[in-house]
């Protein structure tokens, strides 16, 4: 048996540090690169490499190519101990982004690509392992795989993570699939209509009572990421809010797929909304510290150890 089941994306992050953001037309339209890595990365991937720092037992559910880069995430996943028995391995080209990193910023761009031929469907999707899990997470990358694997959750009687950072014609199905959404910020104005979080939230909450009435579940908890003003989260009508941790940043790169990590782990573990907060805004702060996604995935001790600050 899981704790976790994580269906979508992955990626081989080419990463590239620079003084500064490149500008057309100025001096900083040509720029020397400080340094470069390559770092493994992808919205699930990230989460599921952070559970399993954790100690949870995870496996994941997604399409790697057959290239090098393929072997490199599987490889990575491995090593990290997220079983990849499930993962699908497609012949073409594995998913890759460049990111450029502003070293005096710790902010990035992020350029990528991914083959249709990479795409998860629905058929992909085996029940029986989502049956056997605590926990499923999805992301948005192939909308109609997820709304499958959250639809299995439910169905399961259990929880469902999500992932959204965008908003699609498909994105109120994946919402109503889920039990419990957490988004990026900048996802739910287009969503709502409604700019300031604590409003979008209470009308997600509406939006999801209207889908299904007479339903108890959507008195669950709903969240999103601030960035750097930590994350907010309506659990029934109460809400929370956790600032986020002050550090240095070197990489913003992940911090939000960590955090989702670390609010699994929490939320598996029984922790009280404000602690759940707590818990996931300490991780995702110790990752903005390190450069890379998969790289930047911080340890329980640690994570423990910043989240206790200020208690």
């Amino acid at each position: 048996m899981y704790d976790v089941v994580g269906v979508g994306a992955n990626s081989v992050d080419y990463v590239y540090r620079l003084p500064q953001f490149p500008q057309p037309d100025t001096a900083a339209a040509k720029l020397r690169i400080s340094s470069h890595l390559i770092s493994c990365g992808g919205q699930t991937a990230t989460t599921l490499c952070t559970c399993a720092a954790m100690g949870l037992r995870t496996t994941y559910i997604g399409t790697t190519g057959n290239d090098p880069n393929g072997q490199r995430i599987r490889d990575e996943l491995a090593r990290r101990g997220v079983d990849i028995e499930h993962a699908c391995v497609r012949d073409t080209i594995n998913p890759f982004a460049v990111i450029l990193l502003d070293e005096q910023q710790g902010e990035r761009l992020v350029l990528w690509d991914r083959n249709p031929a990479l795409r998860l469907q629905p058929a992909d999707i085996d029940p029986s392992v989502i049956r056997e899990a605590r926990l499923l997470h999805v992301d948005d990358v192939d909308e109609e795989a997820a709304i499958r694997a959250a639809s299995l959750g439910r169905e399961a009687g259990i929880a469902v993570t999500s992932d959204i950072e965008r908003v699609t014609g498909r994105t109120g199905a994946l919402v109503g699939a889920v039990t419990v959404p957490i988004f990026a910020e900048h996802a739910l104005e287009p969503l709502t209509g409604e700019r300031d979080p604590e409003r979008a939230l209470r009308a997600v909450r509406r939006q999801r009572v209207r889908l299904k009435p007479g339903t108890t579940d959507e008195d669950g908890m709903l969240c999103v990421t601030l960035g750097a003003r930590g994350a907010m989260l309506l659990d029934g009508d109460r809400l929370h809010h956790e600032p986020a941790h002050q550090v240095q940043v070197e990489d913003t790169t992940g911090a939000g797929d960590v955090f989702r990590g670390a609010f699994i782990t929490a939320l598996l573990r029984g922790d009280t909304p404000d602690r759940i907060l707590r818990f996931a805004n300490a991780a995702a702060a110790l990752s903005c510290t390190r450069v890379g996604a998969i790289n930047s995935v911080p340890t329980l001790e640690d994570t423990l150890a910043l989240a206790r600050v200020g208690l």
